[in-house]
């Protein structure tokens, strides 16, 4: 008897399926598909799971000093004008009083940077691989607000392996797998292929 079912696909179509799923019911929480794709979505699905569990609290702060934009009252960043070859500020802004651009001799618009500090979450050795084995499966997403429909302006990534070690590693932490279920919810129209419900418990 085979590993895996191969759900009459070749295997880059295969991968490719399991890939999405494992992501969306990841992201979402469920997701309705057939019994026998839930049945192997669910075996990455747990592993995955299995793994942020073990590597939740595998890691160590560190202290590191981090280059910001400085922003102005309408959160844009801040533009001064310096000489090309000295470096020195020739002008504190990039606009006069009717908002157009200025021009000046060997001046240059740059960003003004503040430095801050920030302390940040240092991956261990084991857990880094944890890392790299999940973003071999998941796929990346982008979430996209329901009033800029089409645009790209305020879309933003989803980081699912950070969902999976800070939501998901500590919410499972006291169970011994056993994360996702499967709900019969009856034959499918057209094919009547058994339709079920797979969602995280």
């Amino acid at each position: 008897m085979a590993m895996y079912r191969k759900l009459g696909k070749s295997s880059a179509q295969r991968k490719a399926l399991l890939r999405n799923q494992v992501t969306a019911l990841i992201c979402y929480g469920k997701i309705t598909t057939t019994e026998a794709r839930a049945k192997e979505v669910k075996k990455i699905a747990e592993g995955l799971i299995a793994m942020a569990v073990k590597e939740r609290d595998n890691y160590e702060t560190v202290k590191v000093t981090a280059k910001v934009a400085r922003k102005d009252k309408d959160g844009k960043r801040v533009k001064q004008i310096v000489d090309k070859e000295t470096g020195k500020v020739l002008s504190e802004t990039h606009r006069d009083k009717d908002g157009k651009i200025v021009r000046l001799e060997n001046g240059v618009t740059v960003t003004v940077y503040d430095e801050v500090e920030k302390e940040i979450k240092k991956d261990l050795p084991s857990r880094l691989h944890a890392r790299h084995q999940m973003v071999k499966v998941l796929n990346p997403v982008v979430e996209v607000p329901t009033e800029n429909k089409g645009r790209k302006r305020g879309t933003k990534k989803v980081d699912l392996v950070a969902k999976l070690f800070d939501e998901y590693g500590p919410k499972y932490a006291n169970r011994n797998g056993g994360y996702t279920r499967i709900i019969k919810i009856g034959p499918r129209k057209g094919d009547a292929a058994m339709e079920v419900v797979l969602e995280l418990v």
